[in-house]
């Protein structure tokens, strides 16, 4: 998915409701982007923002729909680039087509995963096919210095569900609730998703190394005590070897839970770029102006590919997460 800054909203800090102490969640909302392209899909964007670059190595959350695709037109972002990360593509609902210069031609469904690891460069294009309700989230992964440059790489995979508790969890990176993912990530990570039975009460086990992030598609769901409702996502830092999650509703809750050992790069993030210096991104958008090799070309798609904007007029600063008090 392509990549429009728009500015961040502030951060809230949400205070447990019961009596016993609980590990502090953070609270960040989402704000609304148009994505590129001619049909400017809307999408609630969690990640990044002022309070919060990274989670692990998640650096971008993009959660949209439910959105009937015979009404709206759905999403179709045409052929763009992307350096230094990973795309993972996840579903509730409905179907995209990815085409990738890897020569990758892929259906993104739900319960699906679809991994793109750009590394030191990767072109790809997403469509809604018709008369679906289109209904998902987009996260991208930064690759650490180590691995940032390492070849393109496409990756399916379907997780079987695992019961705990009162909740449904597939996991589809890491490990989790037992089940452990076979798709390789660059450093710890943990992505799956949870459908919490109504009124339900689910202690997981986790790695205390972890900080996590909890979004929530459907429902109201309290994160050890705190909570949520649905696009927001809550951030529980490290140090916690269980998180206990509640759901508020009479009817199922969705979430998606993300963690990662913390990200101790700063990274330089910028349109579907992710460097380490400004002149890494000057020299990827160059790259991308001049269609050059390094980012392949994607074959089969009806249309032309997505122009870089324009560079700021200043040095493109890294970024990291701020301190915790």
């Amino acid at each position: 998915m392509s990549n429009v800054e728009t500015d961040p909203v502030a951060l809230r800090c949400g205070a447990a409701d019961h009596r016993e102490p609980a590990p502090q969640v953070d609270v960040l909302s989402a704000r609304d982007v148009p994505l590129g392209g001619p049909r400017a899909m809307t999408v609630r964007r969690t990640l990044p923002q002022r309070a919060r670059t990274l989670i692990g190595a998640w650096c971008f959350i993009d959660h949209y729909g439910p959105d009937d695709v015979a009404d709206t037109g759905g999403m179709d972002v045409a052929p763009h680039p992307h350096t230094g990360l990973q795309t993972v593509s996840w579903l509730f609902s409905g179907e995209i087509e990815h085409r990738d210069s890897l020569g990758s031609h892929a259906f993104v469904r739900p319960g699906e995963l679809n991994l793109m690891t750009s590394g030191y460069g990767i072109s790809h294009s997403e469509v809604s096919t018709a008369a679906t309700i289109l209904h998902g989230v987009q996260l991208w992964v930064a690759l650490p210095e180590q691995h940032r440059n390492t070849r393109r790489d496409f990756r399916h995979y379907v997780p079987n569900p695992v019961r705990v508790g009162g909740a449904d969890i597939r996991v589809f990176l890491g490990s989790l609730a037992g089940d452990t993912s076979p798709v390789r990530t660059f450093t710890p990570l943990l992505g799956a998703e949870l459908v919490l039975d109504p009124r339900s009460t689910t202690t997981l086990p986790v790695t205390a190394a972890f900080e996590y992030g909890l979004l929530v598609d459907q429902g109201n769901v309290r994160m050890a005590g705190t909570l949520l409702h649905p696009a927001e996502l809550g951030y529980l830092g490290t140090g916690n070897d269980t998180v206990t999650l509640t759901n508020e509703s009479d009817t199922p809750a969705r979430a998606v839970l993300l963690g990662g050992t913390p990200f101790e790069e700063q990274i330089v993030m910028w349109w579907n770029f992710i460097g380490r210096s400004h002149e890494d991104i000057v020299d990827a958008r160059e790259a991308w102006e001049n269609a050059s090799d390094r980012f392949g070309s994607v074959e089969g798609y009806d249309g032309h590919r997505l122009p870089a904007p324009a560079l700021p007029n200043a040095t493109i600063a890294p970024r990291k997460n701020p301190t915790r008090h």
